[in-house]
């Protein structure tokens, strides 16, 4: 005869182990796929012990040639909750100007306090200067640097500087080589990239750190044949960059070990473009 757990024994299971970021709370925004760099960040710093209030907005990906997860946000929840940690998400919008505090107030009525917040999202599409509109650009700058920037003050204006505060902004390789097909995108990231030392600058004084990463050519499905391999070809390693990549040097970035690290843009790029 099979034993099945009750409901009694799943309570008594005991804690996940603590790890550097015990007793601490992260918000991730752009975690909507579980093959995305967000859901790669989220899942390590769980394992590191974080808590995690996630953001996505799935549309944005369905509206895309790789498309939504196929489990949906269910599946990323899952996935993340299989640390043992707490997991909550919100859908939003960056594109919304009210969105950045939304989400910023209700991940502290959830945990009471939020002590990393990881700028993960981003709004990118194809743009030739050829191609090149209006709305386009708007839309870029809305969600990338708008976005963030509120984000960013909303998240600080909720901090009650106790230690461990952290802001990870992410960025491309924009400032490393030409991306011509791609220049709202271009001209939004590189706003991040010259807004972390000032950023950092104003912040450092209450003990928060501020630094972007550059995470590279990462093979999250985005790219299409043609484009992988050209890419793979450039590669010294033989290799794409894993979302993985990316978590490892931000859950150090966010840990104490790297309290001394600030205004920093660190390239995590495999010595590729």
């Amino acid at each position: 005869m099979v034993a099945y757990p009750s409901m009694d024994d799943a309570v008594r299971q005991p804690p996940p182990p603590a790890g550097p970021l015990t007793g601490r709370v992260a918000l991730v925004t752009g975690v909507s796929r579980r093959a995305g760099i967000g859901c790669a960040i989220a899942e390590r710093l769980a394992r590191d012990g974080a808590d995690l209030f996630i953001q996505g907005w799935a549309p944005y990906d369905a509206a895309q040639p790789w498309g939504a997860d196929p489990g949906g946000v269910e599946a990323v929840l899952r996935t993340l909750r299989r640390s043992g940690r707490r997991v909550e998400h919100i859908a939003a919008d960056f594109g919304d100007p009210e969105a950045p505090a939304r989400v910023v107030d209700a991940a502290v009525r959830t945990f009471g306090h939020i002590d990393i917040l990881i700028a993960n999202h981003a709004y990118s599409t194809a743009g030739s200067l050829e191609a090149l509109t209006a709305a386009e650009i708007d839309r870029h700058l809305g969600v990338n640097v708008r976005g963030t920037l509120l984000l960013v003050k909303a998240w600080a204006a909720r901090h009650d500087g106790r230690p461990g505060g952290r802001v990870v902004l992410l960025t491309s390789g924009q400032h490393l080589h030409p991306m011509p097909d791609e220049l709202a995108y271009v001209a939004s990231k590189g706003a991040l990239h010259q807004l972390t030392s000032s950023l950092s600058a104003h912040l450092i004084a209450r003990g928060i750190t501020v630094n972007t990463v550059n995470p590279g050519a990462t093979d999250t499905g985005y790219a299409d044949p043609e484009t992988y391999a050209r890419v793979l070809q450039q590669e010294p390693l033989g290799r794409w960059g894993r979302p993985e990549d990316a978590a490892r040097l931000i859950a150090w970035l966010v840990s104490d070990e790297a309290a001394w690290v600030t205004g920093q843009i660190i390239n995590s790029t495999g010595g590729g473009p």
